[in-house]
Formats: structure tokens, C-alpha cells, sequence
């Protein structure tokens, strides 16, 4: 690829339901700049918010890095949650060249899950996103993908945040209305619950289902939830990241049914077998999830036909960003120097007998 000149800079984002980062990469693969923002999630906030609030924050990481806002960076890539669609991409590049034309020369849109991978390898490999939302993706080395997950909170989101806090109100609801008996006593749960949401009945709880719907602040509850499993053993909370780290499991079984040959060989057949890397707020209550995870990732030996021998886990040091930048400056002819055995740290390794 073409050599860059030492002034040119790289921009990448890395967007969720919650929050955003922008990082700023020199020419040398070194950050310059950085910043935060709201979530930008467009179907939760619309494509010209989210966009307006991705020109936001490169304004910012640009005067962090003192660099001229007005001058556009060499490359911008965008790695947003719910950017799977290649017309949405076309349209979003669209927008950012004919509204905020001195953001960047060029643009690469890819939805969360690649920017993830993009950062810890440059081979391929599976990530598994729980934080407001969650989703699984494997990119193949012949540059296929495969998703399982990340359909938004209506149709999954299991294992999420919000997946967890969804079922932790429910199963108050349920057992306020006799629908369906808990084998946990709710009591705990339903103080956390009516605290997070400043309410003292459960029809106070309508405002926050209907008008007011929030996904990121009813995700806010599983907060006290893993306060709940991890420092007062209350049974119930124990019982929903028990659950969460089963259905994330599963989400990794589901993917590698579909590797290849290669695939197989290059992912799964590594000293360390299979390394996932694990994104989210979600990963912090890795001991909380850890036995149902293991579980969900084994199955049944009788319904796959890919097995996991052992595995490993890892949480990128840096934000997704840095792989979006590096993606976007692939559109600028320039490949930068990463370092992607410094992106990641192990956190768990793990052996079937």
C-alpha cells in the first residue's frame, strides 16, 4: 500500500446503544486523539443523530490531538451497532460527505462486531458482544462472516444487560400477577428493581414501557442485579447471570457450526483452541457467567457437529476504534502498523476432558 505522508490521521468509532469512543491514529499506528459520546445506535436514535453525534466526537479527538477541525481526516471507520445493512452504510457515507464534509476523506461502515474482531487480528476470529445488547459474529480467513444474535432487545439480545434486567422485571410481574411461581424469592430483585426506576407499584412501572422506553436505562438495572449475585448472594440474580452465560455459550456453538476446513484449522486448532473476544459491560460479571458459559459453549455432543475443545477469552486493552481506523485506512490505500498482540489481555482458558 501506499506510503502516508506524516500529517495524514486516521479516525475510527467505535458506537454501542449506550456510548462511543473515537480514537485518532497517526500515520504510525500510535493514538493521538480521543473521545466519548452518546450511544449511536441509529435505530434506536435515528441515522442523522447518529451521525451528527460521530461528527461530534471527531471534532473533539481532533482538537484533543490539536489538529485543525476543519481539516478532514485521511480515513474514518465507522464500527456502530445495528450498521449491518450495506444500504444503510452507502447511505450513512452519504450523509457524512454532503453534511459534514471536512470530517474525513474517506469512510469504511461496518457494524460493532468487525471493528472488534479488526482490533484483536487480523486473521479472523469470533467476537461475542453482551453490553446494552449483544451479538455474536465470526469473521472466517476467507473473509466470510457468520452472526448469531444482535437482532435488538424485541427479538433476543440474550445475554445482554438489557436481556437480564428484561428478565428480572418479568419475573416480578409474574409473580405479582400469579402468572408463573419463581423459584427464587423476588423480594430482593423487586427492591432493586423499584429503586433503578423510582417507583413503589408496578403500575408505575407503565411510564417506562410505553412512553418513556429507554433500552440503555432499563439495561442500567442488571447493575444492581450483579451487585446482587456477586456481594449479597441473593439467589434469583445468581440464577439470571447463570442463565446469561448459558444462551452466550450457545451463541458461540451456533457459529462455528459453520466453519470450513480452514476455518477450522486456523481458529479452533490453535495452541489455545478457540479465542473469543469478549466485549461488553456485561464481561466485568465474568465469574457470575463463567458456569453457564461453559455449559452453553459444550451443549450436547449428539446435535453438532463442530466441538469445542478448549477455548480461551480475551478483552481488547483498547477500543474497537482502533480496528475501524485500521479497516478505514485500508480505504485510503494505507495500511497501518498494529500491534495486535498488545490489543488483548487472556482473562480465562478453558479444557474439556
Amino acid at each position: 500500500m501506499a506510503a502516508a505522508s506524516s500529517d495524514l490521521f486516521f479516525g475510527g468509532i467505535e458506537g454501542g446503544g449506550t456510548g462511543s469512543t473515537a480514537i485518532i491514529l497517526s500515520n504510525e499506528g500510535k493514538v493521538v486523539g480521543r473521545s466519548s459520546g452518546f450511544g449511536t445506535n441509529h435505530w434506536l436514535i435515528g441515522l442523522d443523530e447518529c451521525l451528527h453525534r460521530v461528527n461530534v466526537m471527531v471534532e473533539e479527538a481532533k482538537r484533543t490531538a490539536a489538529i485543525d477541525v476543519c481539516k478532514p481526516l485521511a480515513s474514518l471507520g465507522l464500527s456502530l451497532s445495528g450498521l449491518e445493512k450495506e444500504e444503510i452504510q452507502q447511505q450513512a457515507v452519504s450523509i457524512m460527505k454532503s453534511k459534514y464534509p471536512n470530517c474525513s476523506n474517506k469512510y469504511h461502515m461496518c457494524c460493532d462486531t468487525v471493528g472488534a474482531i479488526a482490533t484483536s487480528s487480523d486473521k479472523g476470529g469470533i467476537v461475542l458482544i453482551s453490553g446494552t445488547g449483544s451479538n455474536c459474529q465470526m469473521l472466517m480467513p476467507c473473509g466470510k462472516t457468520v452472526n448469531c444474535g444482535g437482532w435488538g432487545h424485541l427479538m433476543g439480545d440474550e445475554g445482554s444487560a438489557y436481556w437480564i434486567s428484561h428478565k428480572a422485571i418479568k419475573t416480578v410481574f409474574d409473580v405479582e400477577d400469579g402468572l408463573v411461581p419463581s423459584p427464587f424469592d423476588v423480594t430482593y430483585v423487586k427492591k432493586r428493581f423499584f429503586e433503578h426506576f423510582k417507583i413503589d407499584n408496578l403500575y408505575g412501572m407503565l411510564d417506562h414501557l410505553y412512553a418513556k422506553f429507554d433500552k440503555a436505562h432499563v439495561a442500567g438495572l442488571c447493575k444492581a442485579l450483579a451487585v446482587g449475585a456477586a456481594e449479597d448472594k441473593d439467589l434469583l440474580c445468581l440464577h439470571l447471570f447463570n442463565q446469561a452465560g448459558e444462551v452466550l455459550g450457545t451463541h458461540v456453538r451456533a457459529v462455528i457450526q459453520h466453519m470450513d476446513d480452514e476455518c477450522q484449522e486456523v481458529l479452533l486448532n490453535s495452541d489455545k483452541g478457540l479465542r473469543i473476544t469478549c466485549v461488553g459491560a456485561v464481561w466485568q460479571s465474568w465469574e457470575l457467567l463463567r458456569d453457564g458459559f461453559i455449559a452453553g459453549i459444550k451443549g450436547s455432543s449428539d446435535n453438532t457437529a463442530v466441538q469445542v475443545k478448549r477455548f480461551s477469552l480475551v478483552k481488547l486493552r483498547e477500543s474497537s476504534a482502533v480496528g475501524a481506523a485500521a479497516l478505514g485506512a485500508k480505504c485510503a490505500h494505507y495500511s497501518l502498523p498494529i500491534d495486535y498482540g498488545s490489543m488483548v489481555d487472556e482473562f480465562f482458558c478453558y479444557e474439556f476432558e
